[in-house]
């Protein structure tokens, strides 16, 4: 069976779901975007759009928080099975995490100054990632709004909380370290989200952020449609993900560079600050020339 036959026989329609309209950019507010693609790279009509102001890409319109959690519990692991054309669940997910836990750990472990005290892993599926910083007196949460990778992680000892990080309530809770470890492209409000973030860190605690780069995405599948998907409501580069930070009062200390496109960046609460527009916006001008020469060139 081909890849688009496994997909299909998902019958999952996205244009069926209930949908929203994206009417500005998430992160400068601008309204004037660019219409790059109408099919993603399942084959699903799915339109991406970016903003000409920052070069921040997004799906507008887009499934509506309610059919993304749907999508979640139900189509999204059968999903990625069908188009990898191998089986992916709560269990096999685990293996594929292992690796990249054990490498930030010991990343986080050069550049922070201690080891955390407590840990929160937002959209942290079945808590392979927070497992790694469990230590005596650590019992590190995770928040997901997949019922199955919760159940997965709370059988390993972790704290689970059902939901999205934009609907999270902490009450007085403080982390000393919060993760968001290949998540952000799922938010559906990545500005609120961060800046929520910064409010959970602890005195003197720190967060890391990665970020697929949707420029690197680009150039290794070599056209948009390639590039995205209807699971990811945003697609960030390095460049927009300091924007964010910015904006949300988040100051990087450390980043990294990873042989999969993710920018990975160690954050500490700071003041909010304005970014650097003009060179957003000459960013933008560049994404897009270079979306048209590869569509002008297949």
């Amino acid at each position: 069976m081909s890849r688009s036959e496994r997909i299909a026989a998902l019958a999952y329609d996205p244009g069926a779901q209930p949908a929203e309209t994206v009417p500005a950019c998430n992160l400068c507010g601008a309204s004037r975007l660019v219409e790059l693609a109408r099919r993603d790279r399942y084959g699903y009509a799915s339109v991406l759009v970016a903003c000409a102001r920052c070069g921040l890409a997004f799906l507008s319109p887009r499934p509506t928080a309610n059919a993304y959690a749907r999508f979640y519990e139900h189509t999204y692991r059968p999903l990625v099975s069908a188009y990898h054309g191998r089986h992916i669940d709560a269990q096999t997910v685990q293996d594929e995490q292992r690796d990249y836990a054990a490498q930030l750990a010991a990343y986080l472990a050069r550049v922070l100054p201690g080891p955390p005290t407590s840990v929160l892993d937002v959209g942290g599926s079945t808590g392979v990632v927070a497992g790694a910083f469990a230590r005596d007196g650590v019992r590190p949460t995770v928040l997901d709004p997949a019922p199955a990778e919760l159940a997965v992680a709370a059988a390993a000892g972790m704290e689970v909380v059902e939901g999205f990080a934009e609907d999270f309530d902490p009450g007085e809770r403080r982390w000393d370290l919060v993760l968001l470890c290949q998540t952000i492209d799922h938010l559906l409000d990545v500005r609120a989200t961060l800046t929520a973030i910064r409010g959970l860190l602890a005195e003197g605690g720190h967060a890391f952020v990665d970020v697929l780069d949707i420029g690197w995405v680009l150039a290794r599948r070599g056209s948009i449609e390639e590039a995205y998907k209807v699971d990811h409501p945003f697609y960030l580069t390095r460049a927009t993900a300091q924007a964010y930070f910015d904006l949300a009062g988040l100051e990087v200390v450390a980043e990294r560079m990873a042989d999969d496109g993710h920018w990975g960046f160690v954050v500490r609460a700071a003041a909010p600050c304005e970014p650097d527009w003009p060179a957003l916006g000459r960013g933008a001008e560049a994404f897009l020339a270079e979306v048209w020469r590869r569509r002008a060139s297949a």
